[in-house]
């Protein structure tokens, strides 16, 4: 059912349920109109609580106004329709799932304590402080529900409280856990045991489900709140995994370009807070994806930060850039290496310092080198079987390294007998 399907419903509901609890035996003296619906109601009832219905109807005394259109009302037929319970003194249940829609439809139709005492929008804030901002879960459904209210929820602060509290809380659960794992060890020290990977954050799957731009601000005040990066880590990668797995049209391309964008600029910085097989991933579809290019540069630095790490199959990118010749995308993986090659020594242990190491101030610890270097003639070897790899290409990539880097040079002659017999095969 589409967008215009689901409100022409709405309005037909709205319209039979309101005939079950307006008063029947008093004849209806003023028509609301809200986004197509229509609503038969009775003037006394609202204009006692709505500061704004009661100012409609005060400018047309004089033509006895009967029918009022309502433009823009936050949550439409269905909010009005809450709202218009409560001027007819209707019990409804206030819930996380409609308290957004209350506070802004109570504020838009000034429904307040100026104009009349115990009002619906006193009601929908006090369960929002009493309620709603001391659990977690009910701030994502709300923040769930302010996707549509926007950008109301935004005036009213709602969105922003609930993203505090969100953060406070998830906070808090890491701090708390903490503490749970401190324990005396038999010399009576005070240490803490060793806590497993992400545990306690139990809230990373319940942040999946809102839009990206609120979740953005979700991550930005955990960060400010200093969540542990592992798990901010956590979080990007399950958010993303479940955006980037969805199938792809025009429409969810465009929204999937946004999300690799987003999930790239809020990235921990510390080295190791997300597996570098998800930043592989990531740059994947931000090549894919056209995504913008300080972003996919900041990928590959942080890739090459830690590509002694990396596997194989990790730096085979497939080549999705239109017309290019090459199977793999070669270019992103030199400057991966290049990467490398050029990072501080202390982002790594230098307690391997060997007869190896450089003399540059801008190199990788040898122990690294090495494992680069082997992985490097790895993917030289896998990519020479393409006919179409030019030679200056093949020969950027083997240098790319420093020439202390490799202590055995098997895996470079194995690389290039393999480019070398797949041309003379070719040409055969």
């Amino acid at each position: 059912m589409d967008k215009q399907q689901q409100q022409l419903s709405l309005v037909k509901s709205s319209r039979q349920s309101c005939n079950e609890w307006i008063f029947r035996d008093v004849p209806s003296d003023i028509t609301i109109e809200v986004n197509g619906g229509t609503f038969a109601l009775h003037k006394f009832p609202l204009v006692s609580r709505s500061g704004r219905i009661r100012k409609l109807v005060a400018e047309h005394r004089d033509s006895d106004i009967s029918r009022v259109e309502l433009m823009n009302l936050p949550g439409g037929a269905e909010s009005f329709e809450l709202a218009a319970k409560f001027c007819y003194g209707i019990n409804f249940e206030i819930t996380s799932l409609n308290v957004a829609q209350l506070c802004c439809v109570s504020d838009n139709l000034e429904m307040t304590e100026e104009f009349s005492k115990d009002n619906l929008h006193l009601h929908a804030e006090q369960y929002l402080e009493s309620i709603v901002y001391k659990n977690l879960e009910m701030c994502v459904e709300v923040l769930q529900q302010c996707e549509n209210l926007l950008p109301h929820a935004n005036e009213l602060n709602i969105v922003s409280r609930c993203i505090d509290a969100v953060a406070s809380k998830a906070c808090a659960e890491q701090i708390a856990l903490s503490f749970s794992r401190l324990e005396y060890s038999s010399s009576g020290r005070l240490h803490t045991i060793r806590q497993a990977k992400c545990e306690g954050d139990w809230w990373i799957e319940d942040l999946s489900v809102i839009r990206i731009d609120l979740y953005q601000r979700v991550i930005t005040a955990m960060k400010c709140r200093v969540v542990r990066p592992e798990s901010i880590g956590a979080s990007l990668v399950n958010y993303a995994q479940k955006v980037l797995t969805k199938k792809v049209d025009l429409v969810s391309t465009g929204h999937q370009k946004l999300v690799v964008e987003t999930i790239i600029s809020l990235l921990p910085v510390e080295r190791l807070a997300v597996p570098i097989s998800f930043l592989f991933e990531l740059l994947r579809n931000a090549v894919m994806l056209d995504c913008t290019i300080a972003g996919r540069l900041d990928l590959e630095r942080r890739i090459g930060s830690q590509l002694d790490i990396a596997t194989l199959d990790d730096l085979l990118i497939p080549s999705f850039r239109h017309g290019c010749e090459t199977l793999f995308d070669v270019d992103t993986v030199y400057r991966i290496v290049v990467n490398f090659s050029q990072q501080d020594d202390d982002e790594y242990d230098m307690d391997d310092v060997s007869i190896f190491a450089s003399d540059s101030p801008h190199s990788p610890s040898q122990s690294a080198l090495l494992k680069v270097s082997k992985l490097v003639d790895d993917y030289l070897a896998e990519i020479a079987l393409d006919v179409n790899l030019k030679l200056s290409k093949f020969m950027a990539i083997a240098e790319a390294l420093p020439a202390h880097s490799r202590t055995i040079h098997d895996g470079l002659y194995r690389a290039i007998d393999i480019y070398l017999k797949t041309r003379r095969n070719y040409a055969n």
